[in-house]
C-alpha cells in the first residue's frame, strides 16, 4: 500500500528475523559501515526490485530525507523500503517530517496470545513475549531479563536521547514494577529519587516511547461522580515486570500480593496487541471513581465503547457481573465484556464472559 513501511517495536521482539525472512537487501545502521554502504549501494538499491530493508533506523536519520526523493521519481511504486525502529519518537519525528503520505506504521510486540497455543498462556504470562526470554526456553529466565534491561539503561537508551543515569533508569524501572497497574504518582516518585515530578514525567515519557511501559489513560466521564484522573503505568512485558519483581517461577508468582495486577497487565497488553495485529484502531482507558465503580480497560472505538474488566478466577461472581454492568452504566459502554479463566463461555449481545484467548480470536 506505500513505498514506505516502518515496523516499530522494542529490541528483541523479533523485528529482524520477521524482515530478513522477507528476502532483499539488508542494512543494519547500528553495525559499522553500513551506512558507508548503504550510501554507495543507494542508486543501485533505488533501482533494484528487491526489497531495501534499513534496520535501526534511527540511527541514520539523514536516510529519511534521501528516501522522500527516491521514492518521488516514481511515486506509484510501492513496497520498496522496510525501515525497523525500537525507538518510536526519533523514528516517527524523522518519517513524518520527510515522509508523510508515503509511509506506513506497524507496531509489533512481542509473542502474544494469537500467536502461541492456548496450553501456553501461563508460560507466556510468566516469562513474557520475548522470544529468547524463556517463552523457548525456560532456563532463560530471568537471567536473560536482566541481561536485557542491563543493556537498555547502560547502553541503548543513553543512546537514544535519555539523560537518566543507568542507574537512575534501573531504580525507575523497579518503582514502576512495583506500581504496575495502579494511578501513577509522579511527584511521589520523583521525592524517592531526589528529582522532580516533570523530570520523572520525561524519563517515563520516553520510557513509553521505548515500548517499556504502558501510561493508561484515565477516563473522564461526565457523571456526578468523582473519578481517579491520574494514569495508571503497567509495564508492557510481563516477563520483564516478574524479572524486576524477583519472582523465579509459577507457584512464586501466585503467592505475591500483586497477582491481579500482573494477570490484568498481561492481559491489557494482549489485547493491544490483538489490535495492533488486526488494524482495529481504537483508544485505550481506564475508569475508576472514588467510590471504587471501576473499569480495567474501556477502548473507545469512535462510535461505541466497550467496557472491559479482568479477573483471574475461573468462577466469576454475580456480583462482579453486577459491579461491570453498573460501571459500565456510568460511561455508556455499549458492550460489556469480563475476561477471566472460565472455561465455558456465556453471555449475550451485550454481556460477553469468556476466557482471554477465546475472545482475542473473535476479536
Amino acid at each position: 500500500m506505500f513505498p514506505v513501511v516502518v515496523i516499530l517495536g522494542p529490541r528483541q521482539c523479533g523485528k529482524t528475523t520477521l524482515a530478513q525472512s522477507l528476502g532483499g537487501r539488508y542494512y543494519d545502521m547500528e553495525t559499522e559501515g553500513s551506512d558507508a554502504r548503504l550510501d554507495a549501494e543507494w542508486d543501485q538499491a533505488a533501482s533494484s526490485d528487491q526489497l531495501t530493508i534499513i534496520d535501526e533506523a534511527q540511527e541514520a536519520p539523514e536516510v529519511f530525507k534521501r528516501l522522500r526523493g527516491t521514492i518521488d521519481t516514481d511515486r506509484k511504486r510501492n513496497g520498496r523500503y522496510l525501515l525497523l525502529g525500537s525507538v518510536s519518537p526519533s523514528l516517527i519525528s524523522g518519517v513524518s517530517e520527510s515522509l508523510a503520505g508515503r509511509v506506513g506504521f506497524i507496531e509489533m510486540s512481542p509473542l502474544s496470545l494469537l500467536e502461541v497455543a492456548s496450553d501456553q498462556l501461563d508460560a507466556l504470562w510468566l516469562y513474557g513475549g520475548y522470544p529468547d526470554g524463556g517463552f523457548l526456553d525456560s532456563n532463560l529466565f530471568p537471567d536473560w531479563q536482566n541481561s536485557y534491561l542491563t543493556a537498555l539503561t547502560s547502553s541503548d537508551l543513553p543512546k537514544w536521547g535519555l539523560s537518566a543515569s543507568a542507574q537512575m533508569t534501573k531504580r525507575l524501572l523497579q518503582m514502576l514494577a512495583a506500581l504496575h497497574g495502579q494511578a501513577l504518582n509522579a511527584s511521589q516518585i520523583g521525592q524517592s529519587l531526589g528529582i522532580d515530578h516533570k523530570t520523572v514525567q520525561r524519563y517515563i515519557d520516553f520510557l513509553e516511547g521505548a515500548f517499556l511501559v504502558r501510561n493508561l489513560p484515565p477516563y473522564h466521564a461526565n457523571i456526578k461522580k468523582r473519578l481517579v484522573k491520574r494514569p495508571r503505568i503497567y509495564l508492557r512485558d510481563s516477563g520483564l515486570l516478574h524479572a524486576l519483581m524477583r519472582v523465579q517461577d509459577l507457584g512464586m508468582l501466585y503467592g505475591q500480593p500483586w497477582l491481579g495486577q500482573s494477570w490484568e497487565g498481561f492481559v491489557i497488553e494482549q489485547i493491544m496487541a490483538a489490535i495492533h495485529i488486526k488494524n482495529c484502531p481504537a483508544t485505550p482507558y481506564y475508569f475508576r471513581s472514588t467510590d471504587g465503580y471501576e473499569i480495567d480497560l474501556l477502548l473507545d472505538w469512535g462510535d461505541e465503547r466497550w467496557a472491559i474488566e479482568i479477573k483471574l478466577t475461573s468462577n466469576p461472581s454475580k456480583q462482579e457481573i453486577k459491579r461491570l454492568n453498573q460501571a459500565a452504566d456510568m460511561v455508556g459502554a455499549t458492550k460489556r465484556i469480563l475476561l477471566c479463566r472460565i472455561a465455558e463461555p456465556f453471555g449475550n449481545d451485550q454481556l460477553s464472559v469468556s476466557h482471554p484467548t477465546d475472545w482475542l480470536q473473535q476479536l
